[in-house]
């Protein structure tokens, strides 16, 4: 079942987990460490992570390793980008119209 990355990135507990991965691999047991949840909670939001293809599992022995998938959080942030731009210019605008104001009262 493919997941949508967008419903993935909503939980808070998978952003984290997003971020610590993000520095180097960790193994689910060293992932769990930084929550207050049981290590099967993590495993849980993994798999989503993982099955989402944000996170991509490379086994090392018997340890299990997880990494960011930088494709992807690529994708995430082409999508933003599209808002970034609206919001940037309305921000410009603002800044426009306070120094227009400001100019106003002088």
């Amino acid at each position: 079942m493919r997941r949508d990355i967008f419903q993935a990135i909503a939980d808070p507990t998978r952003r984290a987990i997003i971020a610590l991965i993000a520095v180097h691999a960790m193994t689910p047991n060293a992932i769990a460490e930084n929550f207050h949840t049981t290590r099967q909670a993590v495993s849980r939001h993994l798999r989503i992570l993982t099955e989402c293809e944000l996170v991509k599992q490379e086994f090392q022995g018997r340890e299990i390793y997880y990494s960011l998938e930088i494709d992807k959080m690529k994708e995430i942030d082409n999508w933003l980008k599209q808002y970034r731009k609206i919001w940037e210019t309305r921000f410009i605008q603002l800044d426009q119209i306070l120094l227009a104001n400001k100019k106003k009262k002088k």
